[in-house]
């Protein structure tokens, strides 16, 4: 997601670009931690949890800053308005939302991935696998590349595919996830591809 920030022109950026940085630094230093740390792996899986809900929460409120910016641009100066720059930032934010959603659904699901593996907690999603396991593995689970397919699914299709919500905050996000994907696609990417010469 860092790559993106260099997609994105001045006008849409609406926290400097070193502060996503040390946002990242924050995120990857728990997940680091989780993945070497042998004794207090609790602890820090707790923190990796907290911080990546907390930067999903962050992103909504940004991205939504950063669509009322651009839908300000593309209304009040349509000529100034540069149609790669658009396109380019309207591709950042899709994308942008896909992974941020996925990392969200990735820890919030079944109590997110270490709560997973003792199965306790009922699940916010329905997988295709454990509703057919005859199909599946028996020792199946979702990993992050299925979340990052329900993300991107929900971005696409505006809808549940083959993952169905089952939880109302389930739902709600998913609600969330494709209004952002509507408006990113509907209105500014419209705008950027009806503006190209």
């Amino acid at each position: 997601m860092l790559g993106l920030l260099e997609v994105l022109p001045h006008h849409v950026q609406i926290a400097p670009k070193w502060f996503s940085y040390v946002i990242a630094l924050v995120i990857l230093v728990p997940m680091a931690a989780v993945t070497f740390s042998a004794g207090n792996a609790l602890f820090w899986q707790r923190a990796e949890r907290i911080v990546i809900i907390l930067f999903a929460a962050g992103y909504v409120a940004n991205t939504t800053l950063e669509l009322a910016d651009m839908i300000g641009i593309i209304t009040l100066h349509p000529p100034e308005t540069r149609a790669v720059s658009l396109l380019s930032s309207s591709l950042a934010i899709w994308v942008t939302n896909v992974l941020a959603f996925a990392m969200l659904y990735w820890q919030l699901d079944r109590g997110g991935p270490s709560a997973r593996e003792s199965g306790e907690n009922s699940p916010d999603w329905l997988f295709p696998q454990a509703a057919t396991p005859d199909v599946a593995s028996p020792d199946w689970r979702p990993l992050f590349l299925d979340y990052l397919s329900l993300a991107y699914n929900t971005a696409t299709a505006f809808s549940p595919t083959d993952v169905l919500p089952l939880s109302r905050r389930a739902k709600m996000l998913m609600m969330l996830e494709s209004g952002i994907a509507l408006l990113t696609l509907v209105i500014v990417a419209a705008r950027a591809v009806n503006a190209i010469t």
